[in-house]
């Protein structure tokens, strides 16, 4: 390991599918040591996302888990929750997001793990906050997306409530866990005392639907109903041009003008409805309406060359396909062929953000087949050949069982 503001800190990641490893793959990309710990049949996602070169390999878990060791043990045994508990007083950071019985069960309570090594910070992931009346239920991105109100925010527009086809929420909730996590190495630093962090995904995702959309009701009493109009009219979509669609965002009264001018109607900019920001707010469908069809006349690609030309907020509106060949992303870097050992060329997804100094760890590691690493960390913590024998001969005996960890939040 090698590089990165994060080098030489030690991070154990006992999170599987998504919101855990978005999380834990951030700090591996900036130099933290992150031991991916699997049951023996692996985390679920290794086989959510189609067909794979080799099994257990899916392509989903190849872009939430680069930069990881695999370390396999099966945490229903004793000696392998000793293991555990050993690696955890060398490190710095646990992440965890199963249920609270089965950290009880497991052995995996903070409690339990704090008691080994004080200077520990521990990071749950969970559903729900553990002092309300939701702590026990287990949770998915889909159950918290109808929960929250962004299903409903889909309703809004489509007259249908629907889910936001991606796992929004476990993102959301994953990068947030590592504001809290950094936090805590933060105030590690100046203390010396290690920390507690509970990041539940329903308040973390409501805060952010209801930040939007509360909107009137803020005010006690309310001086309106809820939802952002700008945001939840259906006209608030990509704009059909005379061969596809085109994305433009203008706000601000210069932006609006030379939007109208551009399109033919500069009169508009006169209209007591259109005239200033809270005109347009209040005439929101009206506005709307004029933008969905003032743009059928010309093709994409003449008006982003306009719309550049006159500094209007412009861009093509891509499709996952036509994305992965965008120009600026492939210039940037973005997206990057590299070589898997057992997968062959897969591309990369590089990191959007950098830093001047420090930057991200020097190496790279490719996403881990399953168990990869087992050796080499128990090696590393001192464990003989004759125990890592009987560690993995033990793992390899229930390699076959089915189904995930309990309780797991994505």
């Amino acid at each position: 390991m090698s590089g990165g503001p994060l080098s030489g800190i030690r991070v154990l990641d006992l999170s599987s599918v998504v919101v855990g490893p978005v999380a834990t793959q951030f700090l591996a990309d900036y130099g933290a040591d992150v031991i991916k710990v699997e049951p023996p049949e692996g985390d679920l996602l290794r086989k959510l996302g189609g067909a794979s070169v080799t099994p257990d390999m899916a392509s989903k878990f190849l872009h939430f888990n680069r930069n990881k060791r695999s370390l396999v043990l099966d945490l229903k045994r004793d000696d392998a929750r000793g293991v555990l508990r050993s690696i955890c007083a060398e490190a710095d950071v646990v992440v965890v997001n199963m249920r609270g019985k089965a950290l009880q069960r497991s052995g995996l309570t903070c409690e339990d793990l704090r008691a080994v090594n004080e200077r520990l910070i521990y990071c749950r992931l969970a559903g729900f906050g553990q002092a309300g009346p939701y702590a026990h239920k287990p949770a998915y991105d889909t159950i918290i997306q109808g929960s929250t109100g962004v299903a409903a925010a889909l309703a809004r527009v489509n007259g249908t409530p629907a889910y936001v086809p991606m796992v929004m929420a476990d993102h959301v909730v994953g990068l947030i866990a590592v504001q809290m996590i950094l936090l805590a190495l933060y105030q590690r630093a100046r203390t010396g005392l290690g920390d507690s962090i509970e990041v539940p995904m329903f308040e973390n995702m409501a805060a952010f639907v209801m930040a939007e959309h509360m909107y009137l009701r803020t005010f006690i009493p309310p001086l309106g109903g809820t939802g952002d109009p700008r945001i939840i009219d259906p006209e608030s979509r990509p704009l059909p041009t005379r061969d596809g669609y085109i994305c433009v965002s203008a706000n601000t009264d210069q932006q609006v003008f030379a939007f109208f001018a551009a399109v033919g109607c500069p009169e508009l900019k006169s209209d007591p409805r259109f005239c200033s920001v809270v005109a347009r707010l209040n005439n929101v469908r009206a506005y709307f309406d004029f933008r969905s069809q003032a743009l059928r006349s010309r093709t994409t690609a003449e008006w982003l060359e306009i719309f550049d030309r006159d500094s209007v907020p412009a861009m093509p509106y891509h499709t996952f396909e036509s994305l992965m060949e965008d120009p600026h992303l492939r210039d940037v870097g973005l997206l990057r062929e590299v070589e898997h050992p057992s997968e062959g060329p897969i591309w990369n997804i590089g990191l959007p953000n950098t830093l001047k100094q420090g930057g991200a760890r020097e190496d790279y590691l490719p996403p881990p087949k399953l168990g990869e690493h087992t050796h080499d960390v128990l090696e590393e913590f001192g464990y003989s050949q004759a125990e890592i024998s009987r560690l993995t001969a033990a793992s390899e005996r229930t390699s076959g069982a089915t189904g995930t960890r309990e309780g797991s939040s994505r």
